[in-house]
């Protein structure tokens, strides 16, 4: 049973473990969980994760409870392939379905979770970087996902409600490396029904136009919605469309901040990613690791952050021999052989 320390990160710390421990067989020990957070321990959204997944691979746990600070997982050989989860008020579905992803990818039939809780919440990819981003950026790299909302869930009440599905993968490395030129700027803009009378999600979306087209981008305004939701609430996404990948950049309003303000964070993202050569952004970065670990190939990154280098560190605890090149030049990469070929 491998031991890990808890302290060393976030909730991205476990979502890695629990996939890579299901993929692999290996069962863990988790210490300290989340040791250096503010609230440490176990919340609602990290609890619903270790319960779907122990569901899902029939494992024996030991201490999942609210606020605990370790647990044991042992992983079981059954695969069910339907499944549902409540995460809770706003906890993010967007994470529980990442941590479902690699382990749908390994499996021999098709996965369906149904999932309960927070789209568009602080601290995590919004559905629909999901959706326009992430899983449009893995097909082209044979992987067959989809994702379907069904109600959007703002903080703090959350409510909303999507259906995740994975199709078996059958493994081609992930080579991205280069970008290439900027075909357009897609905007993605909506607001909850109650925010229609002061044209929310159209403000977000024109002045991130307007500021776009100042700087001489292809702008496409894709949606704009109003959405039934149990809290206020409003979010953009901009979809970067390059010749040879994909990077999102989204932006949650809040009470008492202007939707031009709201847009003009997203657009300060893009023009920051842009400056660089990176071909993903810093979110694609962290949740391409498990992927590339388990088919290889090579991912250029923005920034070595703290959450890849843990990761990075969890990773090779579970076998894969994925390390970082050219870490002091501007591009640095993420190599690895698969791990799967390796056991």
């Amino acid at each position: 049973m491998l031991t890990i320390d808890g302290a060393a990160g976030g909730g991205q710390l476990l979502r890695t473990a629990l996939s890579l421990s299901t993929i692999t067989d290996t069962p863990f020990r988790i210490d300290d969980i989340r040791g250096n957070r503010p609230n440490p321990g176990l919340r609602p959204q990290h609890l619903s994760t270790v319960e779907l997944v122990a569901d899902l691979c029939d494992a024996e746990t030991d201490g999942v409870e609210l606020g605990a600070d370790a647990l044991t997982f042992e992983p079981g050989d059954t695969r069910r392939t339907d499944l549902s989860a409540e995460v809770g008020t706003a906890g993010s579905l967007t994470l529980l379905f990442d941590t479902v992803l690699p382990i749908g990818l390994t499996a021999d039939d098709p996965i369906r979770v149904t999932a309960s809780g927070g789209t568009n919440v602080k601290w995590s990819p919004t559905i629909e970087y999901h959706q326009y981003v992430k899983l449009p950026l893995l097909a082209r790299y044979g992987i067959d996902a989809s994702l379907e909302l069904g109600r959007t869930g703002f903080y703090p009440a959350g409510g909303g409600s999507a259906t995740f599905e994975t199709m078996p993968w059958t493994r081609q490395a992930l080579e991205i490396d280069a970008r290439g030129s900027l075909e357009r700027v897609e905007i993605h803009s909506k607001a909850s029904e109650d925010l229609e009378d002061s044209s929310v999600a159209d403000r977000q979306a024109s002045h991130a136009a307007d500021l776009l087209g100042v700087g001489g981008f292809p702008v496409s305004v894709e949606d704009v919605a109003y959405v039934p939701s149990d809290s206020p609430g409003s979010s953009i996404l901009l979809r970067g469309v390059y010749d040879r990948t994909l990077a999102g950049f989204d932006s949650l309003g809040e009470r008492g901040l202007p939707s031009e303000d709201v847009a003009e964070a997203a657009v300060a993202q893009f023009l920051s990613f842009h400056s660089t050569s990176s071909p993903v952004d810093a979110h694609m970065a962290d949740q391409l690791m498990v992927p590339l670990a388990l088919a290889g190939g090579r991912v250029t990154i923005p920034e070595v952050t703290e959450h890849v280098r843990t990761n990075l560190d969890l990773i090779s605890v579970f076998g894969s021999d994925m390390h970082l090149s050219g870490e002091s030049t501007e591009t640095p990469t993420l190599v690895a052989s698969p791990l799967l070929d390796s056991q």
